[in-house]
Order: C-alpha cells, then structure tokens, then sequence
C-alpha cells in the first residue's frame, strides 16, 4: 500500500512517498513557521500530486501550530482521496531514525517545547519506549538523563547547561517513518500535547471559578 507521510512538529517541513518498505520520493526542508506554505507544495511537487492509499501524520509532540497544519491537511486529502489516516509521535520517529543509524543502548529523545520547557522520552534499540514522555524544564531533563546519548531539536537547552552532555541536534524527517512498528503508527490523528493548553475554555473557566 502507497503511504503518504506528513512531518511538520518541528521546524522542518518534509513528506514522503512509501510503498510498503520502499521510499519513492521526499522532500525536506527548513522552514522555521513556514509549514502552512510549504506543506501543499511539497506535496503536489511528489509524484502523481502525492496520492496514496493512507496518509501517515505527525501528530507531536512539537509545534503546536506545525502539528495542526499537519494534521488539517491530512485529514483534509484523506477526505479528498477517500484514503485511510493514522498518526504517529515524533518521539518514536527520531528514536527510530538513531537506532537506524548506529545507535545502540538507551537513548533520550528531546524536542524543544513550549514555554522554556523541552519534551523528553527514553528509548532502547531496537525501538522501545523505556518510559512515557515529559515535558520537563532543561535543568530537569539534565538531572534525568542520566549518561544517556540524547537527540533531538531540544538539546541545545541541555548543552547550554552542561557542554559534555553527549547530544546531536536532530530534526524529524518524514522518510524515517519507513522504520516505525505498525502500531507506532497507528495513532489516532490528533494532536499530542505535551502539556495543558493555556487557555481553558470559557465554560470550564466558569466552572473552575
């Protein structure tokens, strides 16, 4: 089955064409905010306009406005091609991009958050989460990193605080969805935070008052 994959938590912006194991064609770019712009074009540019049987999202965690642009696109071509649509994490995507390139032991996943704040998860080879993610300001993450290798948009926060922390800056490309386990994958297609909104409804506000 023809699989389009969209990847839009971070400040890149990339997709990809994968027949069962096999990628036909992707893009990926920097885009800082740029992801309402980029992500249609991108898709249009792969071949036959990028239609697939299923569409794979992102769904975080990450930026919050990447997320949803992601996943409103998604769900607005499956509706649009009649196809299938599912999810998956970023956490488990650059986990699994590392593993696939050497990596070996336990690792640390952390993507830059909100607020200060950086997401963080532990995986093991060959793809196992060895605990849920977190949102945890940087000096917490440090204390808990406990000698692990850490990749990830968000370890600068970590090198700032510590320069001998064993990090690379990685960001999340759509391709390396090739390597996720089908129920990695298999996500519902809405976003994941990493922590409670701001802004609370005004009924709720109410309610709380």
């Amino acid at each position: 089955m023809r699989t389009l994959v969209i990847e839009t938590a971070t400040a890149a912006c990339s997709v990809a064409l994968i027949e069962d194991t096999r990628i036909i064609a992707r893009a990926h770019e920097i885009v800082g905010r740029g992801h309402a712009e980029r992500l249609v074009p991108m898709i249009a540019a792969l071949p036959k306009g990028g239609r697939a049987a299923h569409i794979l999202v992102d769904c975080g965690p990450g930026s919050f406005t990447g997320i949803r642009v992601g996943i409103a696109a998604a769900r607005g071509l499956a509706l649009g091609w009649g196809a299938s649509l599912s999810g998956y994490s970023s956490l488990p995507l650059l986990a699994a991009a590392a593993f696939s390139r050497g990596m070996t032991g336990e690792i640390a996943v952390v993507l830059e958050g909100g607020h200060g704040e950086v997401f963080m998860q532990g995986f093991s080879a060959p793809l196992a989460e060895t605990g849920p993610f977190a949102s945890l300001r940087p000096e917490m993450a440090l204390a808990t990193l406990g000698g692990r290798r850490a990749v990830g948009n968000g370890v600068r926060f970590l090198t700032a605080l510590d320069p001998t922390v064993a990090a690379e800056a990685w960001l999340p490309d759509a391709m390396d969805a090739v390597l996720l386990t089908p129920g990695l994958a298999g996500l519902e297609p809405k976003p994941i935070y990493g922590r409670p909104p701001d802004a609370k409804p005004q009924a709720t506000a109410e309610a709380a008052a």
